[in-house]
């Protein structure tokens, strides 16, 4: 543990960060099968809009959004 001040605010920052970014890259993979397994319009919009939210605030990587993005806009061309 740290003994130091600012050690110990870094590490409640730490802490609070890893939460929200699990919480949102749940919702983010929770978003992204709904739209592949027969998704409508709203649920693949909604996927697109958190793919790219997730790679504009780095919790994913924007190619990996970019990939994703695209096989769904494939498999909704394909229906």
């Amino acid at each position: 543990m740290p003994n130091i001040k600012s050690a110990k605010k870094d590490l409640r920052k730490s802490r609070a960060a890893a939460l929200r970014n699990r919480a949102q890259r749940s919702a983010l993979r929770t978003a992204v099968k709904k739209a592949k397994n027969g998704g409508n319009a709203t649920e693949q919009l909604s996927a697109v809009s958190l793919l790219d939210r997730a790679a504009r605030k780095g919790l994913i990587h924007r190619n990996t959004a970019a990939r994703q993005k695209s096989r769904l806009a494939k498999k909704a061309a394909s229906v």
